[in-house]
């Protein structure tokens, strides 16, 4: 059974430099956590005080406007940051897809960096090399994928970085955005591979703006605000919740 839960989470980035108390205000106007100043030293704190609790059959809405630490959230549960306050505890096996061609080395050929793609995200280099005609197959790319990767276009390369990324099967799944697969043509074989990704995994946490394709795939919500939590619940309450906010604070811009 799969499990995320946070207890008391906090994360600040501290930046250096000699000019940081001015630069203070800058930043004040352009992020959502909270600034403080050290002595030339400035801590953004991106989240605070974050507890939450998801098992399986939660598919999890992150919401807020930029800067309210979404993206920090959706790293701290991948494991790429670990906070230096607070309790992370992850159950079961994790796929992190806020980047699908994140790794992947220029001068190797589409066969090979999906090899490295597949063991990156948990497959053994034997189940990567069962699974490589299959993944190849459905990449649409032919004799490219014998070519290094830099020759490809930017379309390419995110056909083969989505067909590799979504050949696991996780139990917890972290997104930012739902994934994109270049081309129109692409788009309908894109759409049911995704479908069937994301209906698999027994945990989706999800960051999005998109609130339709939210309340597609999502069942609760959570809507950071400054890096705290401002609302957590059913999928709907959060949305509305968030609509309102966002409401109120383009009347305040007008």
């Amino acid at each position: 059974m799969a499990l995320i839960e946070l207890e008391n989470v906090s994360l600040s980035y501290p930046i250096y430099d000699a000019q940081a108390r001015s630069i203070k205000q800058s930043l004040l106007s352009k992020v959502g956590g909270r600034v403080t100043d050290h002595q030339g030293r400035i801590d953004v704190e991106a989240l605070h005080d974050i507890s939450l609790s998801l098992r399986t059959g939660d598919r999890l809405a992150i919401v807020g406007h930029n800067g309210a630490g979404k993206t920090t959230l959706l790293k701290v549960l991948a494991g790429i940051f670990e906070p230096p306050q607070g309790r992370v505890v992850i159950e079961g096996t994790m796929s992190s897809l806020t980047d699908v061609t994140m790794g992947m080395d220029l001068d190797a050929t589409g066969q090979e960096n999906i090899l490295m793609r597949c063991v990156f995200l948990g497959m053994t280099y034997d189940e990567a090399k069962k699974n490589l005609p299959e993944i190849s197959d459905f990449t649409e790319l032919g004799e490219y994928l014998s070519l290094p990767i830099r020759t490809y276009s930017t379309g390419m390369l995110v056909r083969l970085g989505f067909a590799a990324s979504t050949a696991t099967r996780p139990e917890i799944l972290v997104m930012d955005e739902l994934i994109g697969a270049g081309d129109m043509a692409f788009a309908a074989k894109a759409q049911a591979r995704i479908n069937d990704y994301v209906s698999s995994a027994d945990i989706m946490v999800l960051a999005s703006h998109n609130n339709g394709i939210l309340r597609q795939f999502c069942n609760k919500g959570l809507l950071l605000e400054s890096g705290r939590i401002r609302e957590f619940g059913p999928l709907e309450e959060v949305l509305a919740e968030y609509e309102r906010v966002s409401g109120k604070e383009l009347e305040a811009l007008q």
